[in-house]
């Protein structure tokens, strides 16, 4: 395999991989606290996590212009004072990747926890653990399973993440050229074996991630 064909490959796993990174503590978080919390505002809270899954990709990739891009409303302010542009970057297919993957996550880990009995809790706390504590030493034990089958599907909808990259990174040829927009270019080119290729290793990561997610699944009932 050549260097230009195997870029895309390597690119999108270490766009996956950080996206990883980004949304596991922020996933941990919201999770436990769509849980085990009910405050004013939980719904809407739940809803504006569901919006990256149920908005079209490319409304999500307008937002993070709109948000991010050198005249947006934070990326105007990043550019005049730290010189830092994020659209069109690596970055900016990180954080469209981390914002379509961040639900996933939480959508699978949140009934993990919520079927972890909280009397478990109480004792965990009724031993002089913080709450800190017994989250990593109670809980999450407990509902790793759940964590496992999130953290896999988080990672395949990072690496698939399509619309919104292609808006916000855009598909520039050794920088942003992951493998969803090397396929849509190489489909484009009629190079239907390039195409080919990352279709094939893409369906490979997807169904060993559905596989992992069964059984993780299984192993839960």
């Amino acid at each position: 395999m050549s260097p230009n064909h195997s870029f895309p490959i390597l690119l999108s796993a270490k766009i996956g991989l950080t996206a990883l990174l980004i949304v596991t503590p922020v996933g941990l978080l919201l999770a436990w606290l769509q849980a085990r919390k009910r405050y004013p505002g939980r719904g809407v809270v739940d809803a504006l996590i569901l919006l990256p899954m149920v908005l079209p990709p490319s409304v999500v990739g307008f937002f993070l212009v709109a948000l991010l891009g050198r005249r947006g409303a934070i990326g105007r302010w990043l550019d005049q004072w730290f010189d830092l542009r994020i659209i069109f970057t690596p970055k900016a297919a990180v954080i469209a990747s981390s914002v379509v993957a961040l639900p996933m996550l939480i959508k699978t880990l949140q009934p993990a926890i919520e079927v972890v009995p909280e009397e478990l809790e109480k004792v965990g706390r009724t031993l002089g653990l913080s709450p800190f504590s017994t989250f990593f030493r109670v809980t999450l034990p407990a509902a790793w399973r759940g964590l496992m089958a999130g953290l896999v599907l988080a990672f395949a909808r990072a690496i698939g993440e399509f619309g919104a990259t292609l808006m916000f990174a855009g598909n520039i040829p050794g920088q942003t050229n992951t493998m969803p927009l090397e396929i849509f270019a190489a489909y484009q080119a009629g190079d239907d074996g390039r195409a080919l290729l990352y279709v094939v290793t893409l369906s490979a990561i997807s169904c060993l991630v559905v596989f992992l997610a069964a059984r993780l699944r299984e192993a839960r009932t």
